[in-house]
C-alpha cells in the first residue's frame, strides 16, 4: 500500500498536541492504531514504525508524548542530552495527562464525517515509555487490542500519579488484548521487574501474552548497535497478528 502522512494539531486540557498520521492512500476504511513513541517523540526510527504498520492497512497516529513541555514539532536527538530532556519530561508530566491525550485522539477518530477512512476499530502500540503509554491507552474502552514493546515504568513509581492510578493498579479497567513483549538483556526492565508485572496481569485475569527475547532494550530501533532485525521482524508479525483478530471485521 501507499501511505500518506501528514499532521493535525488536536487540542487537549494540556495544550495542542501535534499529531502525526499514516494511513493508505485511498478510499477505504481502516482501523486506528495509536503508536506511542520513546521518550524522543517522532523520530526517524518511529515515523518508520509506523508507516509500516500504515502498509499493512492502518490508520496510524503517532502524538507527541510531551507536547506540553516542548515546542510543537520537538524531536529529540538520540545522545545523552536528548535522553536527559525526555527522562525530565517523563518524570514531569502526569498520568492524567496522557489520558486526555488519548481521549482527545479517540475523539477526533471518532468523528466519521471528518475521519471516513477509519472504521471505528482502534488499537495501540508502542516502545519503551511508549509501550507503557500504550499501555495506558488500553485502559480506554475504545481501545481493543495493544501491544507493548519493552514497555518501561510499569513497575516503578517514576510516571506522576495519584493513588489508585497507576498503569498497573488500573487493571480491571482493561478489556482488550493486550501483547507484551521484552528484552531478557534490558537493563531497564529487569528479570525481578519483568516477574513483578507478569504476576499482577495473571492475577487479574487480564486477557494478555507475553514474550521474552534474547535482546537489548530498544532492540526495535533501526538505528544504531541494539537493533535486532530478526527479532524486530517476528515482533512486528506478532503486533499485525494481535490486530488481525481484534481490529478486522
Amino acid at each position: 500500500m501507499n501511505i500518506l502522512s501528514y499532521h493535525i494539531d488536536l487540542p487537549t486540557p494540556t495544550g495542542i498536541m501535534r499529531t502525526y498520521v499514516h494511513r493508505p492512500v485511498g478510499d477505504g476504511t481502516y482501523p486506528a492504531i495509536l503508536l506511542y513513541s520513546e521518550i524522543f517523540q517522532q523520530t526517524g526510527p518511529i515515523e518508520r514504525s509506523a508507516r509500516l504498520m500504515a502498509g499493512h492497512g492502518y490508520a496510524v497516529l503517532v502524538p507527541e508524548v510531551f507536547h506540553e513541555l516542548n515546542a510543537i514539532g520537538t524531536v529529540l536527538a538520540y545522545d545523552d542530552a536528548g535522553r536527559d530532556k525526555g527522562n525530565a519530561d517523563k518524570s514531569a508530566k502526569s498520568v492524567e495527562g496522557y489520558d486526555s491525550d488519548n481521549a482527545a485522539m479517540i475523539a477526533w477518530l471518532q468523528e466519521a464525517a471528518q475521519q471516513a477512512w477509519c472504521n471505528g476499530l482502534i488499537g495501540a502500540m508502542g516502545f519503551c515509555i511508549g509501550g507503557h503509554l500504550a499501555f495506558r491507552a488500553a485502559l480506554q474502552p475504545q481501545v481493543k487490542a495493544t501491544a507493548c514493546f519493552y514497555a518501561t515504568d510499569l513497575h516503578t513509581q517514576v510516571i506522576p500519579n495519584q493513588p489508585g492510578q497507576h498503569s498497573i493498579e488500573r487493571l480491571a479497567d482493561l478489556k482488550g488484548e493486550v501483547m507484551l513483549a521484552w528484552g531478557k538483556n534490558d537493563p531497564h526492565i529487569p528479570a525481578a521487574a519483568r516477574a513483578q508485572v507478569y504476576r499482577q496481569l495473571n492475577d487479574s485475569k487480564v486477557n494478555f501474552t507475553w514474550h521474552e527475547f534474547h535482546g537489548s532494550h530498544a532492540f526495535m530501533r533501526d538505528e544504531g548497535e541494539r537493533y535486532d532485525p530478526q527479532l524486530s521482524l517476528l515482533c512486528y508479525q506478532l503486533a499485525l497478528d494481535l490486530f488481525r483478530r481484534n481490529l478486522r471485521t
